[in-house]
C-alpha cells in the first residue's frame, strides 16, 4: 500500500506515499480491509493517516464507523467513501467485535488516471467524502469494481503487458465517472458546470496549493486570473460563502488537523500556517473555532 511512513517526533499522524507492493510501477493498487490487516500494523489500521494518493473504499459487509477530517461517519453496507490527496482519515472501525468489516479499497494516485473534465469537482478535497449508495446505484458501481479487481490482478500476473495496464486506467476512470454523477449527499446536482464553477474550481486548486502561505482573497483572484468580485460571486454560487470566509475556514481545517494528530508546539503551528505571532494565531483560531488551540487539542485527545 504505502512506501514510506514520516512521523515527527511525538506525532500521531502517519504520513503515506503511493507504493505498490503487487507491481512496482504500477499506480494503482486494487485491495481490501482484510488484505491491508495481513499487511500492516494495528497501530496503523486504527491510526489517523493522510496521503499523496486518492482512496475510495466501499464497505460490502459489516456495521463501521470512518472518520475523515473530524467527522465520524456511519459506514454500514453500501457506504461509498472518497478520500481525496491530503485529507485526514482512519479506516473502517468495526461498530460490532463479532461482525467483522469488509471493503473493498481502490488507491491510486493523481498521475495514473487520465484526465476527466467531468470527474475535477471529485478529485479535490473538498468534495464529499462519503456518500451512501442506494441499492440501483451500489448493483453497477460492484460490478464495475469487480470488473476492475479482475483486470488488477491480471496485471499483477502479467506485469510485462501495457495492453492491460492501460485497460485498467480507462476502467478506473470508468469507475471515477461512475461516482461522479451520483448526487452529492444533500441531493444536490453533480459538481459545478458553469464558468462560475471552473472559477470556483480554479480557486480550491489555488487554495490547496497556497493557503499556508496567503490569506488574502486578492491575492488568489490575481493568481486565477479574476477580479475579486467575480471570484467571491463564484465561490457565494457554490458554497454560499465568499472566498475570504473559505479562505479561513481552509487555513483552521489544516490547523485543527495539526493540533488534534501532532504534539507540534502550538507557536509552530502557527508558523507554518503563515503567522508571524502566535498570538495572532490564537486569536485566529479561537474565531474561526469557538476555542483556543490549546483547549481545542486537549478536548481532542483521549
Amino acid at each position: 500500500m504505502v512506501k514510506s511512513e514520516h512521523r515527527a517526533a511525538g506525532a500521531h499522524l502517519a504520513e503515506y506515499g503511493f507504493h505498490n507492493p503487487d507491481r512496482t510501477s504500477l499506480g494503482i493498487e486494487v485491495t481490501s480491509i482484510a488484505q491491508l490487516a495481513r499487511k500492516l500494523s494495528q497501530q496503523s489500521l486504527l491510526g489517523v493517516h493522510r496521503t499523496d494518493f486518492h482512496q475510495i473504499i466501499v464497505v460490502t459487509a459489516g456495521e463501521a464507523v470512518t472518520m475523515v477530517d473530524f467527522h465520524d461517519h456511519s459506514s454500514p453496507p453500501g457506504t461509498l467513501l472518497h478520500v481525496a490527496p491530503g485529507r485526514v482519515l482512519r479506516l473502517p472501525r468495526p461498530l460490532h467485535p463479532d461482525a467483522p468489516v469488509q471493503a473493498t479499497i481502490v488507491l491510486f494516485t493523481p498521475a495514473f488516471l487520465p484526465p476527466l473534465e467531468a470527474a475535477r469537482t471529485l478529485l479535490t478535497p473538498f468534495d464529499p467524502a462519503v456518500r451512501n449508495l442506494a441499492p440501483h446505484e451500489n448493483t453497477p458501481l460492484t460490478a464495475a469494481l469487480d470488473e476492475l479487481a479482475t483486470e488488477y490482478r491480471s496485471a499483477v500476473r502479467d506485469p510485462g503487458s501495457a495492453a492491460t495496464a492501460e485497460l485498467l486506467r480507462h476502467l478506473l476512470a470508468a469507475l471515477v465517472l461512475r461516482i461522479a454523477r451520483l448526487p452529492t449527499p444533500d441531493g444536490s446536482p453533480p459538481g459545478p458546470a458553469t464558468t462560475g464553477g471552473d472559477t470556483f474550481l480554479r480557486f480550491q486548486h489555488e487554495l490547496e496549493r497556497s493557503f499556508a502561505t496567503t490569506r488574502s482573497a486578492a491575492a488568489y483572484a490575481a493568481r486565477i486570473g479574476y477580479s475579486l468580485p467575480t471570484l467571491n460571486r463564484a465561490c457565494q454560487a457554490a458554497t454560499g460563502r465568499n472566498a475570504k470566509t473559505l479562505i479561513d475556514a481552509r487555513v483552521a481545517l489544516e490547523a485543527s488537523r495539526l493540533l488534534a494528530h501532532t504534539d507540534l508546539p502550538v507557536a509552530t503551528i502557527g508558523r507554518r500556517l503563515g503567522f508571524t505571532e502566535p498570538t495572532n494565531f490564537g486569536k485566529f483560531f479561537t474565531r474561526e473555532t469557538g476555542l483556543p488551540p490549546g483547549v481545542f487539542r486537549a478536548r481532542q485527545r483521549p
